[in-house]
């Protein structure tokens, strides 16, 4: 019986011969495609364009085939005779092998050109952002210095990470700051960028201003002055403070901002103990503050001011507790305030086109894992897989 040798040798050269001709298509096919739409084709772009590097390793996959297809050929060689493995096995297809490989690479080209996701098609949306506008009243005054609240922590520590918390939970809305002790200033204008408001809140510090006390009145009227005339949006204002006020105008300021339709809530930091004030320089303790006299300065929340202030301003109060900052209540109230759109932003969307490639590499690799190099009976009697 005369054995078909060409059913237990692959033939590399012509594989190899096979690859080069498929590469060359491939890459001709791809690059001219690109070059095309890119240049004529406005609304195609490639969404993540730096993933089509990922293609080299298909010249990888090349080199790791050959090289497999040459030592399966020798490891053959060296299994058994011909006349033996003719009694083995009917041997195996050198096209099926080659042809399962061409879709397995097609496929893995796909599965990369899908993963970069062409778009095409650029559409025009337009989404408005909805909010108000909140001014936060920060007291700098040296009594936030004080450590009653808890032990390592000042007042003025905790009150920045009360209004940290505060912007994580905003949403769309605008946010600016003021400072004040016995003046006020403003520290950050409003802003839809929270990010940008954190990095503003990290730098304040009870130097920033020297005319000491605590003159909430003059915070309040600084905040509406920082609201815009021409946005007639609902507005807000919390202040986070002791409470200590020496000017007492506060409650009045609060009345006339209200009548304005803003809403003022409070929050209020510290014991109603005196406590004393340390005196700090450079991030060290030096002592504590006296007065004339030589007697400790004490410092003690004024919870009675602050709950006044709220009840005028239309708002709410609320006591910080240790680091539990006790937001809900102020973020019920600002939540209960309508919100109005502030700005409208204008983006181009395109439609997504890797469904056009996933779905034949998927194809592709479900006929590549159904076809098998090794040769059935019927197999002699195919062309083909000769």
């Amino acid at each position: 019986m005369k054995i078909n040798k060409k059913k237990y040798y692959s033939k590399t050269s012509n594989s190899i011969v096979t690859l080069l001709i498929l590469e060359l298509l491939f890459w001709t096919a791809i690059i001219s495609v690109y070059q095309y739409l890119t240049l004529n084709v406005s609304e195609f772009r490639i969404e993540h364009p730096k993933v089509l590097w990922l293609l080299i390793l298909l010249f990888l996959l090349n080199a790791i085939w050959v090289k497999n297809k040459i030592w399966k050929k020798k490891a053959i060689n060296k299994f058994a005779k011909l006349s033996t493995l003719s009694k083995i096995f009917n041997g195996f297809s050198n096209n099926r092998s080659t042809f399962k490989y061409i879709l397995f690479r097609l496929a893995i080209g796909m599965l990369i050109i899908a993963a970069s996701n062409p778009q095409y098609g650029e559409n025009e949306r337009t989404v408005a952002s909805k909010g108000i506008d909140i001014m936060i009243a920060l007291d700098i005054s040296k009594s936030m210095m004080a450590e009653d609240i808890i032990d390592e922590y000042n007042r003025l520590d905790i009150a920045k990470l009360s209004i940290g918390k505060l912007m994580n939970e905003l949403r769309g809305d605008h946010v600016g700051i003021v400072v004040f002790a016995g003046e006020a200033y403003k520290q950050l204008p409003l802003t839809p960028d929270y990010q940008v408001a954190k990095l503003f809140l990290k730098n304040i510090g009870t130097d920033m201003i020297s005319s000491q006390g605590t003159d909430i009145g003059n915070a309040i009227e600084l905040c509406m002055s920082s609201f815009s005339d021409e946005r007639k949006n609902n507005k807000a204002i919390v202040i986070i403070s002791d409470g200590e006020d020496h000017e007492e105008m506060a409650v009045k300021a609060a009345k006339e901002a209200t009548e304005e339709g803003v809403v003022i809530c409070t929050v209020g930091m510290g014991s109603e103990k005196g406590v004393p004030i340390p005196i700090v320089r450079n991030g060290k303790k030096i002592g504590i503050k006296k007065d004339k006299d030589e007697s400790t300065v004490l410092t003690k929340l004024n919870e009675e001011n602050l709950i006044q202030i709220a009840q005028a301003g239309n708002g709410t109060y609320t006591k910080t507790r240790g680091l539990n900052l006790n937001l809900r209540k102020i973020l019920d109230r600002i939540n209960e305030i309508e919100k109005s759109t502030l700005k409208k932003d204008r983006y181009s969307t395109y439609d997504d086109q890797f469904q056009w490639f996933l779905l034949p590499a998927l194809l592709l690799l479900l006929l590549d894992f159904m076809i098998f190099e090794k040769r059935g009976k019927i197999d002699d009697q195919i062309v083909l897989f000769k």
